[in-house]
């Protein structure tokens, strides 16, 4: 009896070891997306404000990576909705920045989507704006609040005006938002809100989820 109380012991142990690892190697791969991008406000790059205006935000009833993907679609002059990809699957596949980048190279062959994981700030800027640059709205993955909780969400960012500070976003709860660069950031990189879910830390820490996250369209 006490050699098994002692394996199930080390056991315990070595699980809780292992989370720690994960946990902390998590924090220091969101630490290392931080970087400075106040340079980026008087950059000749970004002086251009930009906008997709035929983005019509809709409110999601199955998934907010099926309702991007509606966005998306009515955007680019397709007919592709929530429930066409749900009476395809039947399940919602979208759940994973990976899946949901599949599912945009399946849906948009004419385009190739690629994920970007973990992308410093001034990188994620950038694709996002060289995204928008060349006419299409940017998915991408963020904390939103949900119930008396939050969660990670996915969306659509649409409007890029850096000079004046200003961020539009497509959001699938059905409406639109405007954030400053700062507040963008803290949300992709999941320090907006306090509290965060035992298993979405889990899911951060075993890269079943990604921070500062974001999908270029070319």
């Amino acid at each position: 009896m006490n050699k098994i109380l002692k394996m199930v012991g080390c056991i315990l142990s070595g699980i809780i070891c292992v989370t720690l690892i994960l946990l902390v190697s998590s924090d220091i791969k969101t630490k290392h997306t931080q970087n400075d991008y106040s340079s980026f406000y008087t950059n000749p790059k970004y002086q251009k404000a930009l906008i997709i205006d035929d983005v019509e935000v809709i409110k999601q009833h199955i998934s907010c990576g099926y309702a991007v993907i509606e966005m998306f679609s009515a955007c680019d002059g397709g007919d592709i909705t929530e429930d066409s990809l749900y009476e395809k699957y039947g399940t919602i596949v979208t759940s994973t920045g990976d899946k949901f980048c599949e599912e945009m190279n399946k849906q948009f062959p004419e385009y190739v989507t690629e994920i970007h994981k973990y992308v410093k700030n001034t990188e994620f800027i950038d694709i996002m704006y060289d995204t928008l640059a060349s006419g299409k709205p940017v998915p991408f993955e963020w904390a939103a609040l949900y119930g008396n909780g939050w969660t990670l969400h996915y969306s659509l960012i649409i409007g890029v005006d850096i000079p004046n500070d200003k961020i539009t976003v497509a959001n699938p709860y059905g409406y639109y938002e405007e954030l400053t660069l700062e507040e963008l950031l803290k949300r992709t990189s999941f320090q907006a809100y306090e509290n965060m879910p035992l298993f979405m830390k889990m899911g951060f820490a075993i890269g079943m989820f990604e921070k500062n996250t974001i999908f270029s369209v070319r």
